[in-house]
């Protein structure tokens, strides 16, 4: 499917078009842009990365509100963060060519160092491995390499080369995706660490600039560049279960389209929905089974940057501040920096009904 979602008649189009008013600021943001947003599995509280060289812990309140709990700094910018599967570790990576944990369930109040690379660590992930009590991280680099690391150890365990730098990498269950420069996508059996599964290029003809996870691991979806987005089975049995569609693009005025980057993929934790959001400062979701858009929310007056959801899918935290789509000169004092937390009414997340045919 390459058209648009959810461009048939305007009725349809007023149905789907989501409210904002009731989105709620997070307190003390970080001072520069943020590039990742990540909730803890196990309690009411969202690590925030920051090109301010940190990463900040809040605690998110029933009505939405937040506190400041913890912060740990980096030696540049963290360009990605992630929870332990217990939530009692948080674990941030970036500029600094280095991943850093800090461990909230002992009370420590300095983070640990934890992994190295010889460039900046794009994206990191805790997995739990099936052969150890102990969940490890993975990272990747634009070193062009996939570190695993046991926390117990100084050195990496294991590393997995990649034809080009990493900049997307996500892992649900046994499944990890590695999306790298020059369209490879990489997926690895987390059962068989050592080895790629399969590579494949993008379905996507322009610059990867995500990829995500399905929750129950069976696939996993891209994000592009140029304003689209792929659902990708692991097993394609059935290869019309695969397919990409148009997003985050303004309508054409005299033959011309402005097309902007798919930044962040996040999928509901109940639902297997999920979200887009882009460089045109709007954040849409979707239903891939039933290949519909649910519902598009209006612009937020910024780049977004990253996005995730909670364990129980009931907030959609949004980050608002500059992702350089536009270089430097946009940049400016006045620009956006800002997170939003995003009540999920159930209707917005929930499959449509299937259609059977007759």
């Amino acid at each position: 499917m390459s058209g648009l979602f959810g461009s048939s008649s305007s009725a349809s189009q007023a149905n789907t078009l989501g409210d904002l008013s009731k989105d709620v600021t997070l307190s003390s943001p970080p001072t520069d842009s943020v590039s990742d947003l990540c909730f803890s599995p196990a309690s009411a509280h969202l690590a925030v990365a920051s090109w301010d060289n940190q990463v900040r812990i809040y605690e998110i309140k029933g009505d939405g509100s937040s506190e400041g709990k913890a912060a740990f700094p980096h030696e540049g910018p963290v360009l990605s963060c992630h929870w332990s599967p217990d939530g009692k570790q948080v674990v941030g990576a970036g500029a600094d060519k280095a991943a850093r944990i800090l461990d909230l369930g002992s009370g420590a109040t300095t983070a640990t160092q934890v992994a190295v690379h010889d460039a900046p660590i794009r994206c990191v992930r805790f997995f739990q491995p099936q052969s150890s009590n102990s969940p490890m991280i993975v990272t990747g680099s634009w070193d062009k390499t996939v570190k695993y690391w046991d926390l117990r150890a100084q050195q990496a365990v294991a590393t997995l080369q990649c034809q080009e730098r990493v900049y997307s990498l996500d892992v649900q269950k046994n499944l990890m995706v590695i999306g790298t420069a020059d369209r490879y996508i990489n997926v690895v059996n987390l059962l068989e660490p050592n080895k790629f599964y399969k590579t494949l290029q993008s379905p996507l003809k322009w610059q990867t600039r995500v990829v995500s996870c399905f929750p129950d691991s069976s696939g996993f979806a891209v994000g592009s560049i140029e304003g689209r987005c792929a659902i990708q089975y692991v097993e394609d049995k059935d290869s019309s279960s695969n397919f990409s569609f148009k997003c985050h693009r303004d309508p054409a005025q005299n033959n011309m389209t402005n097309v902007y980057s798919v930044n962040s993929i996040s999928f509901h934790p109940v639902h297997g929905t999920f979200s887009t959001a882009g460089s045109d400062g709007t954040f849409h979701f979707w239903d891939g089974v039933a290949k519909h858009r649910l519902k598009g929310y209006p612009t937020t007056g910024g780049t977004i940057p990253a996005t995730a959801f909670n364990s129980d899918g009931s907030i959609f935290a949004y980050a608002v501040s500059y992702d350089w789509s536009k270089g430097y000169a946009t940049n400016t004092p006045q620009y956006a920096n800002k997170i939003m937390m995003h009540p999920v009414n159930p209707e917005e997340c929930k499959p449509r009904p299937s259609v059977k045919k007759r």
